[in-house]
């Protein structure tokens, strides 16, 4: 085995200590691979960690460009790397850290595709219907009420577990990004929903969501929940966890709600991070403009 790889088990064993997520551990092991690969001629081992300075480093980030990646993708990558040349100069393999000397790419701004309020009572309504003869229907609504009523990230959903819940105040302990912990209210459906689907609930897992195993409802299974409902009840197969999500942040704006309260109950660490939805809500109210005022049209 390389130097480099070697460094890259070490960095993320230590990752696992950390308990950092399992979706967040994949996505760096496959980046790390990328870039050893990459660095690996034909017939030979890959250059020595100290030997990584910061025009090899340039050069990898133009093969990305090259392969079509955009700048999100490329950042993240980035990101990954930063961490992983921290990691080795915190225990002394490296003398610096070359990948700091890279400059980040930009990124667009891009504001978020947000179902309107009435598309998502819509979707929200049609799996509270229960016309889809699911085996779980009292799960799955209460998966809708928790995405759209709570504004919870998927991995947050199937995080949960039922000693997270404060039935009597209807308030949720959820962890977030980087295991933060966050206290989260819930409204009354989505509570009626939580108490018709616990009776129905046969495990002794402490998982809230449970598979038709019995077992911790995994973030493959709930997006593939979420994706059957929006294409059988909406017909839009654009629409994915995170849409409602958006959902809730912008419907919350659009209805008066303080920015800094809806960056708490998203969990965001930066308030510029939930700043996008006040674009989203101005060009709502430019369309609005648009169709309603008729100095708006020509």
């Amino acid at each position: 085995m390389s130097e480099l790889a070697d460094g890259i088990d070490r960095y993320l064993d230590s990752l696992r200590q950390a308990n950092v997520s399992p979706h967040t551990l994949r996505n760096y092991d496959a980046d790390l691979r990328q870039f050893v690969e990459y660095l690996t001629p034909p017939d030979a081992d890959p250059p020595r960690p100290m030997n990584i300075d910061s025009l090899l480093l340039r050069e990898w980030l133009g093969a990305l460009y090259q392969r079509g990646l955009d700048a999100i993708s490329i950042r993240r990558k980035l990101a990954c790397v930063r961490s992983f040349f921290k990691f080795l100069l915190r225990e002394g393999t490296i003398a610096t850290n070359a990948a700091r000397l890279v400059r980040t790419p930009k990124a667009p701004r891009r504001i978020p595709s947000v179902p309107s309020a009435e598309q998502t009572n819509i979707l929200v309504e049609g799996v509270a219907a229960d016309t889809l003869a699911r085996p779980h229907p009292q799960r799955d609504l209460l998966l809708f009420e928790l995405l759209y009523g709570c504004g919870l990230r998927i991995s947050e959903l199937v995080g949960l577990n039922l000693s997270d819940f404060d039935q009597a105040e209807r308030w949720i302990l959820v962890r977030g990004k980087g295991r933060k912990e966050r206290q989260v209210p819930y409204g009354s459906k989505a509570a009626s929903a939580l108490a018709a689907y616990l009776p129905e609930r046969n495990s002794a897992d402490p998982a809230l969501f449970l598979n038709h195993h019995g077992k911790r409802l995994s973030d493959r299974g709930a997006r593939g929940i979420v994706k059957l409902y929006a294409n059988l009840v909406s017909g839009d197969p654009s629409l994915h966890p995170h849409s409602l999500r958006h959902a809730y942040a912008t419907h919350l704006l659009a209805d008066g709600a303080d920015l800094r309260a809806i960056q708490e109950l998203l969990g965001h660490a930066r308030l510029s991070t939930t700043q996008k939805y006040t674009q989203v809500s101005l060009t709502d109210l430019m369309a609005v403009y648009d169709r309603a005022h008729p100095k708006a049209r020509k």
